[in-house]
């Protein structure tokens, strides 16, 4: 799967509220109630990896904020399976 332009990507995150591009690929900070509501969301993110066979970079700060990157790392850029699983994130992430 080829990695996107940087411009078909950008067209892409105006429809992903809060995804921005970044050089470590498409990144999104969710900030949540508490601590365990941040789990609860890496818990579904890692499930969705899981079935997409596709895992992000996830980092919990604080107590509440999880922040989720997306990049195919062997097409060196952000391709439609990253965009894909962002959407995914997001229905979860409701």
């Amino acid at each position: 799967m080829a990695a996107l332009s940087e411009d078909d990507v950008r067209r892409r995150l105006q429809d992903l509220p809060g995804w921005e591009l970044t050089p470590q690929g498409i990144r999104k900070t969710y900030r949540r109630r508490d601590f365990r509501d941040a789990i609860r969301l890496v818990n579904a993110v890692a499930d969705l990896a899981e079935q997409a066979n596709h895992h992000p970079d996830i980092e919990v700060a604080g107590y509440n904020r999880v922040t989720v990157t997306l990049m195919t790392h062997s097409e060196r850029g952000v391709t439609e399976k990253d965009i894909a699983l962002a959407w995914q994130i997001e229905q979860v992430a409701r």
